[in-house]
Formats: structure tokens, C-alpha cells, sequence
């Protein structure tokens, strides 16, 4: 296993390779990247969400089902390589406290590959599930409209400290990845912080790039600012948050080269 100063080492490393990316090479990661959680998000809905009556008597159980089929997406993005916002907010923060990449090259990382995910998240949506009715009779279309609902109904403070909460975990999860120095220990730790995550109902931006513009082909009575104002742009923030601050700038603080 590694520690978790090889592991800032690690990071590190990857910073500067992500930095270096060409815009073509980060979209085309970045839509895969997206369309992966997308894959981890469709699979939650059919095992967790296709189980109502598990969830009128035990409730729980079937956050853990939905919980449990999620951590694929983040798996495929680790073990195959491409590119995530949420993960890529804690990736260059060590890099940056020491100065080793400017925060413009963050910026324009970040930008890309959220652009990049929300379309491939919204091809999953509308091509992979929409169009092949995957979702589009009881009990999962209810559950997708239910899960939409629901992450549009909070107030934005609220979404806000559930991003913090979902990306501090996701990039935990990407950290512990890194420690393990083979395939089976790095699902084993991902999968558990991201199964968490999605059982204690955070809020995952990507994932909601998923989640909520699928309830909207599927008729869910929400409209596409609806699901920007009220749930992308707090969750984004939050995201940010939870990943750059508690984890890459703590971590690379704790554990990073001092100059």
C-alpha cells in the first residue's frame, strides 16, 4: 500500500499529465468519464430503484442497493482512466499550493471537463436509456421521477452542504484508489466511501447530470432550469468544496513538498 505522502506524490504526477492534455484528448475523457457515471447511476436505478417493495418496509436497504451499484461509474473512471470534475477538484490542489501549476491551468481543466461530462452524461440519459425504454414503466420510471423530485426540492444551502458531503467522499475514494497498488484493492476502495456517499443521499453533480435530465425525458414535471438553479449549480459548489478544500488542499497541505 502506499502512503499517503506517496500518494500526494501520485497525485502530483497525474496533475501534471492532466495539465498537459490536449483540448480534444480532455473532452473526448471527459465525455467517457461522464457517460461512466452515468452507466453506475442506471444500474443504481434498476437494482435499488427496482425494488419498492424492499423500500416500503425497509427503507434502508434499498439506499444500500442504490448505494452499492453506484461506485461502478467512479470504478471505470479510475481502473480505465478519464477524466472527472469532482475528481479532478482535489488533483491539482497539492500541485498548486506549492506553486507547481497555476490555478488558470485548474481553471481551464475544470471547465473542460465539466463541459465534457454533461454531455456524456446526458447521451446516457437520452440515447442509452430514453430512447431503449430501459426506465419507462413502474416501478423505475417512478423511481427516477421520485429521485429527481427530490434532489430539486431543497433549498440551496442544503445542496450545497450534500455536495460538500458527496465529492469529500468521492475524492477519498480516488485517494484511497491510489494507496492500493493493485485492481481488486482499488474497487474495494472506492467502492465503499462512494457507496456511502450515495446511500446517505449527497449530492454528486455529475451523477444529477444523469439523474435528473433522464427523469426530465421520462416526464417528470421539472423543467431544465429547475435543475440548474436548483440543484447543478449548489451541488457544483459544493462539490468544489468538498474536494479541493477537505481534500486536495488539506491532504497536499499535510502531506505535499513545502517550498
Amino acid at each position: 500500500m502506499n502512503t499517503p505522502k506517496e500518494v500526494i506524490e501520485i497525485v502530483s504526477k497525474i496533475a501534471e499529465t492532466k495539465g498537459k492534455y490536449k483540448v480534444s484528448k480532455t473532452l473526448i475523457l471527459a465525455f467517457l468519464a461522464g457517460a461512466y457515471i452515468a452507466f453506475g447511476g442506471l444500474l443504481a436505478i434498476i437494482v435499488g430503484g427496482g425494488s419498492p417493495g424492499i423500500a416500503a418496509s425497509n427503507p434502508g436497504i434499498t439506499k444500500f442497493l442504490f448505494g452499492a451499484m453506484f461506485p461502478l461509474g467512479l470504478i471505470l473512471v479510475v481502473i480505465l482512466g478519464a477524466e472527472l470534475f469532482t475528481g479532478n477538484n482535489a488533483y491539482f490542489m497539492p500541485n498548486v499550493l506549492v506553486k507547481k501549476q497555476q490555478i488558470g491551468t485548474v481553471f481551464k481543466n475544470w471547465g473542460l471537463v465539466y463541459v465534457g461530462n454533461f454531455v456524456g452524461a446526458v447521451f446516457v440519459a437520452y440515447v442509452i436509456t430514453h430512447l431503449t425504454h430501459l426506465v419507462s414503466n413502474a416501478p423505475f420510471v417512478d423511481a427516477v421521477r421520485e429521485i429527481a423530485i427530490g434532489k430539486t426540492s431543497h433549498t440551496f444551502l442544503v445542496t450545497f452542504l450534500k455536495g460538500i458531503g458527496a465529492n469529500w467522499l468521492v475524492c477519498l475514494a480516488v485517494w484511497q484508489g491510489m494507496a492500493a497498488k493493485d485492481t481488486t484493492g482499488k474497487i474495494l476502495a472506492i467502492w465503499f466511501p462512494v457507496m456511502a456517499f450515495v446511500a446517505m443521499g449527497f449530492e454528486h453533480s455529475i451523477a444529477n447530470m444523469y439523474f435528473i435530465p433522464l427523469a426530465i425525458f421520462e416526464g417528470a414535471d421539472i423543467t431544465w432550469t429547475t435543475f440548474i438553479v436548483k440543484n447543478l449549480i449548489p451541488a457544483t459548489l459544493g462539490n468544489i468544496v468538498g474536494g479541493a478544500f477537505f481534500v486536495g488542499t488539506l491532504y497536499g497541505y499535510l502531506y505535499g513538498k513545502t517550498k
